[in-house]
């Protein structure tokens, strides 16, 4: 299995019963157990592949949970986020949905239809087309939202222009747009808002805009792809606090806003 950023792992397919409480229980569960792993893995113990691939969790308890779930990625380590799976979630009155799409890339990855992005309420100038020829996929495996050159130049400029009175600082791998805010009590930062084809709005706080080491180096949470043909990636740092409903059956995709801390 090789993954997006060059991490791999070889190993073996096995089969065996998976229990996850004494009443949901499945017999001859594929699962994959990596000899050989290398890349950007660091502690953890696996991975839980949510996807639309036929050996993922998903598909393989598709006759219990019916495609369906949801989770809620918490702001910070320290608070309590969710992964639920079938049709009893919570919050779910709330949600609004969009349509799920297909990025011919990989038809594994679940797409959105994004069309725009404004900074400080104001919508940038970038074609719907930027965003549609490459498509968008919405990834919790992935930290920081990747978006077409056009469109990621576009956001940083303008954000650029609101945050002047902040002194820019060195850039954090691929964040290359950071600030030195130690000295300051109480930061006023432009809000982010996504829009997906069909109306969907999807306003971002802090806590999906900024992604920091320290006081001394808070950076903007969106990078530029290395090339105009890869799809967008709606990353997890965007993701956060929000309720995301997956009915995959339906073919859709809901957000609703405080759903976790």
């Amino acid at each position: 299995m090789q993954y997006g950023d060059k991490s791999f792992s070889v190993g073996f397919l096995g089969k065996e019963s998976l229990t996850l409480t004494s009443t949901e229980v499945f017999d001859e569960f594929l699962f994959g157990c990596g000899q050989t792993n290398q890349g950007n893995f660091g502690s953890s113990a696996g991975f839980l592949g949510l996807g639309r691939h036929n050996i993922s969790f998903v598909q393989q308890t598709a006759n219990k949970y019916g495609r369906i779930f949801s989770y809620c990625l918490p702001s910070t380590s320290s608070s309590t986020g969710y992964l639920g799976f079938g049709k009893d979630r919570r919050g779910s009155k709330h949600v609004k949905f969009m349509p799920l799409t297909t990025v011919s890339q990989n038809p594994s990855f679940y797409g959105l239809n994004l069309v725009g992005i404004s900074v400080g309420g104001r919508k940038l100038w970038i074609s719907p087309s930027v965003f549609l020829s490459s498509g968008t996929i919405i990834d919790t495996g992935t930290v920081i939202t990747r978006l077409p050159v056009a469109a990621y130049s576009a956001l940083r400029d303008v954000f650029r222009q609101a945050m002047t009175k902040y002194p820019l600082t060195q850039a954090l791998s691929v964040l290359d747009t950071c600030y030195d805010l130690s000295s300051y009590v109480t930061v006023k930062y432009p809000h982010i808002a996504f829009y997906f084809q069909g109306g969907l709005k999807l306003k971002l706080d802090a806590t999906g805009i900024f992604y920091s080491s320290s006081a001394s180096q808070v950076c903007l949470a969106f990078a530029g792809n290395d090339a105009n043909n890869k799809f967008a990636v709606l990353g997890n740092v965007q993701q956060k606090t929000f309720e995301v409903v997956y009915d995959v059956a339906g073919g859709r995709v809901g957000f609703a806003s405080g759903g976790c801390l």
